[in-house]
């Protein structure tokens, strides 16, 4: 059987750029919304993991806080809220389903409320850092996934699900790699929702994750 190609562990810094695009309506939200660049759209769901806020709120992704905070709007707010990009192939497909989201509501209201502070669209850009480190047996994932920082759990499980073709994690695209030999590990994996969970706390789960997995192995094979 060909060597699988050691895992590169990778770290990484989301900057924020502005786009200039701006609106105080929940109508100039939408229109906005089908032509905004899409590293917009995914700065505004993922940015709050790794980008320092002044301020926690109960909602998960910046419009639905904007249309909370400023538009008073709780029906939406929750509807938007409810959101889970995990669950859309692409950006656009995302895109699409926030817009008829809007328009529902658009449709439902009487009149169209004005926002005091206008919401300011940005876009995500992310840089890359190699930390020369590879990873040649999958059970050293078990030691070094404790030692991984945040930016790196989000690199390898949450930014990689735009870069593997099959829009899933690095660790299972990596361990897809071995034949079958990890199919549970790699069910595992895939039963984490990182969306609405504290990037510390996904490292935790990971970790967990691994540890049982190759400390159940290692007794099998006693």
């Amino acid at each position: 059987m060909e060597e699988t190609t050691p895992f590169a562990v990778k770290d990484c810094a989301l900057i924020s750029i502005a786009t200039g695009v701006r609106v105080q309506t929940l109508r100039e939200l939408k229109d906005k919304l089908s032509t905004v660049h899409p590293g917009s759209i995914y700065y505004h769901f993922w940015g709050r993991l790794l980008l320092p806020r002044f301020e926690e709120t109960e909602y998960h992704n910046d419009f639905a806080t904007w249309v909370y905070q400023e538009l008073r709007d709780d029906v939406l707010a929750e509807r938007l809220a409810a959101v889970d990009p995990l669950e859309f192939s692409d950006i656009d497909d995302l895109r699409n389903e926030l817009i008829e989201i809007i328009e529902e509501r658009l449709d439902e209201l009487e009149y169209i409320p004005w926002a005091k502070s206008e919401f300011h669209f940005k876009r995500a850009q992310i840089v890359v850092f190699d930390t020369h480190h590879r990873i040649h047996d999958p059970k050293e994932l078990a030691q070094i996934v404790p030692k991984m920082t945040l930016s790196s759990i989000f690199y390898h499980f949450i930014e990689a699900r735009r870069r593997t073709p099959e829009h899933i994690d690095d660790f299972r695209s990596w361990l897809l790699g071995f034949d079958g030999k990890y199919k549970g590990l790699c069910q595992s994996l895939a039963s984490i929702d990182p969306y609405f969970t504290p990037l510390s706390t996904l490292r935790e789960k990971l970790i967990e994750v691994f540890s049982n997995y190759f400390e159940t192995a290692f007794e099998g094979e006693k």
